[in-house]
């Protein structure tokens, strides 16, 4: 079965000394901070104080599981697509699929306007940016696998661009959060609808 690690370089990953981490402490305060990006505050107008005062925690108890704002952020903003999902490895579309509505889970659909106030942070700041890559880049590698084992078994075509077709199948995703989005496109079936454009030209 194909998995995914943590990604490196966010908060989720280290543990504090003294007592264990307490998951329900976690899961508020990532909350709080994804309720104060979708009421409209920035990342640059958000501060640990802010946040532990929503979460209802003192910034002590947000410094042991966060070295920094920025890590905070971006796990709660990561926090929003969940888990990589453990892959069956039937075929490459019934993976592929699995990838992109793991994507679609409550919370990434009840925050989804945070992804649009996202872009032009990560812009801004480099730091972010890679730290927001570090997030991302576990998924996209799972996808970079299964495409690679479909090439491999003769499912896909040998010359298959496989950057670009990882490109093509999540780039559309990010697309239909922005306030742009053609509201004649329903997004009910979309993960579908884009995962068979793309893969009629994919497929041997």
């Amino acid at each position: 079965m194909t998995t995914a690690s943590a990604p490196s370089g966010t908060g989720q990953e280290r543990k504090a000394p003294g007592r264990p981490r307490n998951a329900q402490t976690d899961e508020t305060i990532l909350e709080a901070v994804l309720t104060m990006l979708s009421e409209g505050q920035s990342f640059a107008a958000i501060s640990v104080e802010a946040v532990a005062a929503r979460a209802g925690v003192g910034k002590a108890t947000i410094y042991r599981r966060w070295p920094n704002k920025e890590a905070l952020l971006i796990d709660a903003v990561g926090s929003m697509k969940g888990p990589v999902p453990v892959l069956e490895e039937r075929s490459v579309r019934d993976d592929l699929l699995a990838l992109m509505v793991a994507n679609r889970n409550t919370r990434a659909r009840h925050y989804g306007r945070i992804t649009a106030c996202l872009i032009p942070e990560l812009m801004k700041d480099e730091q972010l940016g890679r730290m927001y890559r570090a997030v991302i880049e576990p998924r996209r590698e799972v996808m970079r696998s299964v495409l690679r084992r479909g090439v491999a078994s003769g499912e896909l075509r040998e010359d298959l661009d496989v950057e670009m077709t990882v490109l093509l199948l999540t780039a559309p995703s990010m697309a239909r959060s922005l306030p742009t989005w053609d509201p004649e496109m329903p997004k009910e079936g979309f993960a579908e609808r884009l995962l068979d454009s793309v893969l009629r030209g994919a497929l041997r």
